[in-house]
């Protein structure tokens, strides 16, 4: 048995719910939401659906109601509007937050809490640092989607499947994100040495251009929620594959935030980078060799990160 509470029934909430759902990564989902209709709501019409679905149970319910739970999602927070960045959100999602601490913390101490909600490295940061709880049981979803929208862009270059794919996106899960392009590879080939290695020569990519790769993928966010007014199906996917990954039996590798202790030389930050995932949440961080100019870029994450926190009330 495993079971899962869902902290916010919102566009992004649900839809994690729904995913959880359709593939069977938990014998329980729970829904709170200070909308009590909403969450129940939301909770009903997604029962209705089981028949078709992995046999599993969805409510929805209070605080109390998530005892026991393996893993506690939090989504929980206003939305970020057109025009407005992740770190703009910054104060009031981190009221929310305190809010919600309080009252989930005692409820679910053995938990594993994967924080959603932005600006996610300031809130997994706070978690972290308030919470009580041991660093290994916070995850925030961080650049995971930042790396599967670096992965769509490369992937539609070379017309190839994402899971060839292998680049990631470090630093904060914002403006000042970075790709490490100096491990980029496809299939363990350096990305620069891949069209030159085809024996088809006829084949012809044209010059990936990076630039252009890491515009579309900082951008994705900001311009689907000016097409559509929200981004959900995406995030849903992306912390359903935790979760998945938390209920393994075999610990899976992923760019994610979690509080930093000297690695690139950056402490008392959460920022994304690899990091081994298993039951017991954090496993360990993993620091790949990157230039000193990718290094750089961290630290740039870093600092502008650490001026917003200077800024904010945590108490």
């Amino acid at each position: 048995m495993s079971k899962v509470t869902i902290i916010g029934a919102g566009t992004v909430g649900s839809t994690i719910a729904y995913t959880l759902m359709l593939e069977g990564v938990s014998s329980e989902v729970l829904l709170i939401d200070i909308l009590k209709d909403k969450a129940a709501g939301e909770a009903m019409d997604i029962s209705q659906g089981v028949l078709f679905m992995n046999s599993a149970n969805i409510s929805s319910g209070d605080y109390d109601d998530a005892k026991g739970s393996d893993i506690v999602i939090i989504t929980s927070g206003r939305g970020r509007k057109p025009g407005e960045t992740r770190l703009d959100l910054a104060q009031t999602n981190v009221n929310i937050m305190k809010d919600i601490m309080g009252k989930i913390v005692p409820v679910c101490p053995d938990a594993v809490y994967v924080i959603v909600s932005n600006p996610v490295d300031i809130l997994t940061y706070q978690f972290s640092k308030y919470s009580g709880l041991p660093e290994s049981q916070v995850i925030g979803s961080g650049t995971i989607l930042d790396t599967a929208r670096l992965r769509s862009g490369i992937a539609n270059h070379y017309k190839l499947n994402q899971q060839n794919i292998h680049a990631q996106v470090f630093g904060e899960h914002g403006d000042t994100s970075f790709v490490p392009w100096s491990i980029a590879t496809i299939i363990n080939i350096p990305i620069e040495d891949f069209e030159g290695g085809l024996s088809n020569k006829s084949i012809q990519y044209g010059k990936l251009d990076k630039e252009e790769i890491e515009h579309y993928m900082r951008t994705s966010g900001s311009n689907i929620i000016s097409k559509k007014g929200v981004t959900n199906y995406a995030i849903a996917a992306s912390v359903a594959h935790i979760c998945k990954s938390i209920f393994s039996e075999v610990d899976r590798v992923m760019t994610i935030s979690t509080m930093l202790h000297g690695e690139y030389g950056v402490s008392d930050v959460c920022l994304s980078m690899p990091c081994v995932i298993g039951r017991r949440g954090v496993i360990s961080r993993v620091e790949t060799k990157i230039s000193c100019e990718e290094r750089a870029l961290m630290h740039k994450s870093a600092d502008s990160l650490k001026k917003v926190i200077e800024g904010i009330d945590f108490n």
